[in-house]
């Protein structure tokens, strides 16, 4: 019985101690994934934002996110890629996949984002797309050619499939050089998941000088 009873006392300190460990060790703000996915332009350092144009808390990453974008350094290449979860997500994701073909997206990007959040325009049908864009500059029968082009559509394949691979739940989410999946909530704040952004590629530079050399 003596025996026992010492060997419960164990078992329990024991597990306060895996308790009391786990405690001191908080998880880490990001998930590294255990298929890291390849990179869009090989030999820079990706940084990946997932976003939604109908989604409030990417809205209010623009303001922070974007002069962070531009100071980055020439060895990080930054992409914005629309997630596709179904109904206005791909309505919306099909917009910024083709106003990106055209090369416009970056010049209209803001005004999107305002119309949907602020002047609550749905956009999820192409010629309300198409119109709207037309006040922005956007020439419209060249917007409607291109959003039902093959090329568009090869375009939203490859979308879906990475937002997958990142195995992302939600947005805003940030990927890393393909191996670093984090979110605003996750890292504590919009400023803290760009820092965080800054740590990683800087721990992913000194991995590729160190294997280099």
């Amino acid at each position: 019985m003596r025996n026992l009873i010492i060997s419960a006392a164990l078992v329990a300190a024991s597990l306060f101690g895996v308790t009391a460990q786990a405690a001191e060790a908080p998880a880490a703000p990001y998930v590294e994934l255990s298929n890291p996915v390849p990179v869009a332009v090989p030999g820079k350092i990706e940084v990946v934002e997932l976003f939604w144009y109908g989604c409030p808390h990417c809205y209010s990453f623009e303001p922070v996110i974007n002069p962070w974008v531009e100071k980055l350094p020439a060895d990080v290449n930054f992409v914005r890629i629309p997630a596709m979860f179904g109904g206005p997500w791909d309505a919306h994701g099909q917009m910024f996949l083709t106003l990106e073909a055209m090369g416009v997206e970056h010049k209209v990007h803001s005004a999107v984002f305002e119309a949907i959040q602020k002047q609550h325009k749905k956009l999820i049908d192409k010629n309300d797309m198409a119109d709207f864009l037309a006040t922005q500059g956007v020439d419209k029968d060249k917007f409607l050619a291109t959003f039902d082009s093959f090329a568009i559509k090869g375009q939203i394949v490859k979308a879906r499939e990475l937002a997958k691979k990142y195995e992302i739940t939600g947005v805003p989410t940030m990927i890393v050089n393909g191996k670093y999946r984090f979110d605003i909530g996750s890292a504590g704040g919009a400023e803290q998941a760009l820092k965080l952004a800054d740590q990683l590629v800087a721990k992913e530079r000194a991995t590729n000088k160190a294997a280099a050399n």
